[in-house]
């Protein structure tokens, strides 16, 4: 191997490494190693795993960059934004929200650092939640980090507000329903609710699906829909009216070394100042308590 060298094979990056070969076969097939397969041969950009080293010092706190992906929250949106403000030319701070099980997919492949979920009333978090991690065969390297416990309903506009209080007639056909997409955690809380009332999504008066929090909270502002299901903060966001429904708990996923970083420690500092505080309590739905406690790990 030469020093200028932009491409590695197995066995060079197993000299580069001081590994047996088929650890670093083993490695790049669980994503744990940038690489990628051309014509069924493991290729590994050099540059790319300088960087993972580097990464991997002092459990990742010298790294400059985090992206999260996973579900979409609007306290979250606001902190990142703060944070990135903050760092500036430094470093990069980036949240790109999908849903949940997308956003475990992807950091599983390793395409983001954290990935935020929520999945189930705050009172089954600690079963459901890792349950949910270990259908990924990495999961062992993740640690559970909590976020906020945050309140879940039906968002609608403040002309329907009277409709919370006679459910069979908000979920008639004559009242057009926004649903997020299978995977999200919204749209598992609308199906949990609908079954609590002996109903399907087929029942519903579906509109075009939206991919985010803020993407169903504008459908309805805007008039297009007149029912969603989402957290509390999103409404109070958008000045929607909302019934609450239940308590979720909304986690962060993330390699084990990724929760020393930098910029995700000021994350979680900037979660508890009081500044985020008082916007968590306007937007209304939140409890912080235990931001940034490590819930679960597979050790």
């Amino acid at each position: 191997m030469t020093n200028d060298s932009l491409f590695l094979n197995a066995r060079q990056v197993a000299d580069y490494l001081d590994l047996n070969e088929k650890k670093v076969y083993a490695m790049a097939n669980e994503r744990q190693l940038p690489g990628t397969k051309v014509t069924g041969k493991w290729l590994f950009p050099k540059a790319l795993i300088d960087r993972w080293i580097i990464d991997s010092c002092h459990g990742g706190t010298l790294s400059d960059r985090l992206i999260i992906g996973g579900s979409d929250d609007p306290l979250l949106h606001h902190v990142v934004r703060r944070v990135s403000q903050r760092i500036g030319r430094s470093g990069l701070i980036n949240y790109s929200p999908s849903d949940t099980r997308s956003g475990l997919t992807h950091l599983s492949n390793g395409y983001t650092d954290v990935c935020c979920i929520h999945w189930s009333e705050s009172h089954e978090r600690d079963v459901r939640h890792p349950a949910l991690l270990k259908h990924h065969n990495v999961h062992k390297q993740w640690v559970l980090v909590h976020g906020a416990n945050r309140d879940f309903g039906l968002l609608m506009r403040n002309e329907h507000h009277h409709l919370g209080q006679d459910l069979q007639e908000a979920v008639s056909l004559r009242y057009r329903w926004v649903p997020r997409q299978l995977g999200s955690g919204s749209r598992h809380q609308m199906d949990n609710f609908l079954t609590s009332q002996g109903l399907t999504a087929s029942d519903l008066n579906l509109q075009p699906e939206a991919l985010s929090e803020h993407e169903l909270a504008a459908t309805i502002a805007r008039g297009e829909a007149d029912f969603g299901i989402g957290c509390q903060g999103i409404a109070g966001e958008f000045g929607l009216a909302f019934l609450p429904l239940g308590t979720e708990s909304f986690d962060l996923v993330m390699p084990q070394g990724v929760f020393f970083r930098q910029h995700l420690q000021a994350l979680f500092t900037s979660l508890q100042s009081p500044d985020t505080n008082i916007h968590a309590n306007m937007l209304g739905g939140y409890d912080l308590s235990d931001c940034g406690k490590i819930i679960w790990s597979a050790s």
